[in-house]
Protein backbone atom coordinates (compact mmCIF):
# COMPACT_ATOMS: atom_id res chain seq x y z
CA UNK A 1 0.00 0.00 0.00
CA UNK A 2 1.12 3.88 -0.48
CA UNK A 3 1.57 5.63 2.30
CA UNK A 4 1.67 8.99 0.74
CA UNK A 5 -1.32 10.05 -1.79
CA UNK A 6 -0.49 11.02 -5.01
CA UNK A 7 0.20 14.76 -6.03
CA UNK A 8 -3.13 15.79 -8.27
CA UNK A 9 -1.37 16.72 -11.08
CA UNK A 10 0.03 13.39 -11.56
CA UNK A 11 -3.64 11.31 -11.37
CA UNK A 12 -4.64 10.44 -14.27
CA UNK A 13 -8.45 10.28 -13.84
CA UNK A 14 -8.71 7.80 -16.20
CA UNK A 15 -6.82 5.10 -13.90
CA UNK A 16 -9.07 5.99 -10.65
CA UNK A 17 -10.70 2.94 -9.66
CA UNK A 18 -14.31 2.79 -8.93
CA UNK A 19 -15.53 2.46 -4.99
CA UNK A 20 -17.46 -1.10 -6.17
CA UNK A 21 -13.91 -2.12 -7.35
CA UNK A 22 -11.95 -1.29 -4.27
CA UNK A 23 -14.36 -2.85 -1.89
CA UNK A 24 -14.50 -6.36 -4.19
CA UNK A 25 -10.47 -6.44 -3.84
CA UNK A 26 -10.65 -5.60 -0.55
CA UNK A 27 -13.50 -7.97 0.20
CA UNK A 28 -11.97 -10.82 -1.95
CA UNK A 29 -8.38 -10.70 -0.01
CA UNK A 30 -10.01 -10.75 3.43
CA UNK A 31 -11.89 -13.87 2.11
CA UNK A 32 -8.45 -15.09 0.73
CA UNK A 33 -6.07 -18.16 3.20
CA UNK A 34 -3.03 -19.42 2.09
CA UNK A 35 -2.20 -22.39 4.17
CA UNK A 36 1.66 -24.05 4.22
CA UNK A 37 1.79 -27.53 4.12
CA UNK A 38 4.98 -29.72 3.34
CA UNK A 39 6.49 -26.83 1.54
CA UNK A 40 3.00 -26.69 -0.95
CA UNK A 41 0.99 -23.56 -0.58
CA UNK A 42 -2.92 -23.88 -0.70
CA UNK A 43 -5.14 -21.05 -1.22
CA UNK A 44 -8.67 -20.90 0.13
CA UNK A 45 -11.20 -18.65 -0.61
CA UNK A 46 -13.58 -18.47 2.60
CA UNK A 47 -16.78 -17.19 2.34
Amino acid sequence: MYSKPSRQECVNENLVPKEETIRFLLDYSKALSVIDYNKLKFEALLN
